[in-house]
């Protein structure tokens, strides 16, 4: 009997260590969402609009560009590092709506007043999809081109890309959290995915 409390009292001592956990890290993350938007500077809100909007268009372009710069040079090597990119991107917008539709996390305005909606979105919070498909294509690129000239003006782009999702009030910085590493682990593994099929093919074709 005496065991059987000691494990009823863990037991609840790790639930309320879970539950207050979580309840810190929501207050966390409305508290860092409530600074950057409510007393935002709104003059700034035109340009983060721009960046946000950035995000999907430039994802889908860049591999276009890319092949058909690998068209008219005949380059094969560019060919295959445009479809990587349009492979991660894909990849990832997957990945992302699946979770949205699995976690069906509400956007911040919706549970806050106080947080100020300067953006049109569809859909659910969790994880950043702007975030993780910026994230995606600016791995991609750098993993495909390893040049500081192209991975840090593609990271750069891609934060500011999520730090408009907090600026805009759409989005909680967990969700922005969650975009970047599901959009660099996407391509990431379709880096790995893409190497691995490779090898394999080279291995056939021997």
């Amino acid at each position: 009997m005496k065991n059987k409390n000691t494990v009823i009292a863990k037991i609840n001592l790790i639930v309320w260590l879970f539950c207050m956990t979580f309840v810190n890290a929501q207050n966390n993350d409305i508290n860092i969402l409530r600074d950057i938007n409510v007393d935002r500077n709104k003059n700034l809100d035109p340009t983060f609009k721009l960046i946000t909007n950035s995000a999907v268009p430039i994802g889908l372009v860049t591999p276009i560009i890319i092949y058909s710069v690998g068209l008219l040079k005949k380059d094969n090597a560019a060919k295959k590092q445009a479809i990587f990119v349009g492979e991660a991107f894909l990849v990832n917008a997957f990945i992302t709506t699946a979770l949205k539709h699995t976690i069906k996390r509400q956007r911040p305005f919706k549970t806050y007043p106080d947080i100020d909606q300067a953006a049109s979105t569809v859909g659910y919070s969790f994880p950043s999809g702007h975030t993780s498909s910026a994230f995606a294509t600016a791995t991609s690129l750098s993993l495909a081109y390893h040049k500081w000239y192209v991975i840090a003006p593609s990271f750069v782009w891609a934060s500011a890309v999520g730090y408009s999702r907090m600026h805009l009030g759409v989005h909680y910085p967990s969700d922005v959290v969650a975009g970047a590493v599901l959009g660099s682990g996407s391509a990431y593994l379709t880096y790995k995915a893409n190497k691995w099929l490779n090898k394999k093919r080279s291995r056939m074709e021997k």
